[in-house]
């Protein structure tokens, strides 16, 4: 949609909300969340009171590295721990998948690679998250309930009233460093659950790459996928 009065292209989506959110969308567009009845004109005037955060925000979303479409072919690379890996299609291999400073997957299981590589990366986060979650957990104090890595492509990790803790599977292509500011993020929301000025100073203080960790996952997180 757009107007005489908004030259910005944007989505319009209605529900039963009470406030109206502006959200920048992966492919650098605009989408607006709005109350059934909130006018369309009122919705207009957010946006051109917004225009300035909007345009910065888009052209941050456009400089992003996106993930690259995978064929999963001989020679392709893989992210894992940070660091990309070639693919190795084997005639030989009796298995499906595996890694040994490469991945290596057996010729006849290339038809279904995809299915293989989520099933190895989700295997490979609940491992690797698990070691970290309680390497925090003991050495800061802190008690959780559960631990469950999901499918969530736009939330790296959560931790609600219970203790219990998920974090995204796709975490684990990140470096380590930046899965451990996760794993600490969400340890300190069984302190504060809100984002608050003493949320902030208390992942500082348990872990001080925090806002270096923050800012890698903003600018290269959109690319921690298989497409």
């Amino acid at each position: 949609m757009v107007s005489d009065i908004t030259p910005i292209k944007y989505s319009l989506v209605r529900s039963r909300r009470r406030t109206a959110a502006l959200v920048i969308t992966p492919d650098a567009g605009l989408t607006v969340r709005a109350p059934m009845q909130m006018p369309l004109s009122r919705i207009e005037s957010i946006i051109r009171e917004k225009f300035d955060w909007i345009t910065r925000k888009i052209q941050q979303q456009k400089s992003r590295p996106v993930p690259r479409v995978k064929f999963y072919a001989n020679g392709e690379r893989f992210l894992y721990l940070g660091e990309e890996y070639a693919l190795r299609i084997s005639d030989e291999f009796k298995g499906s998948l595996y890694f040994d400073n490469a991945f290596i997957l057996s010729a006849r299981e290339q038809g279904r690679a995809q299915d293989l590589f989520v099933w190895w990366y989700k295997r490979e986060a609940q491992r690797v998250i698990t070691e970290r979650v309680d390497f925090f957990a003991q050495r800061d104090g802190f008690r959780f309930q559960t631990l469950k890595i999901t499918g969530a492509r736009r939330r790296w990790g959560s931790c609600n009233t219970l203790g219990n803790l998920s974090f995204s599977w796709r975490l684990v292509m990140a470096p380590l460093e930046v899965i451990d500011y996760v794993v600490v993020h969400e340890l300190a929301h069984l302190e504060h659950c809100d984002h608050s000025p003493r949320f902030w100073n208390r992942v500082r203080a348990l872990y001080p790459a925090a806002d270096h960790c923050r800012a890698w996952l903003k600018k290269n997180g959109s690319a921690l996928d298989l497409i």
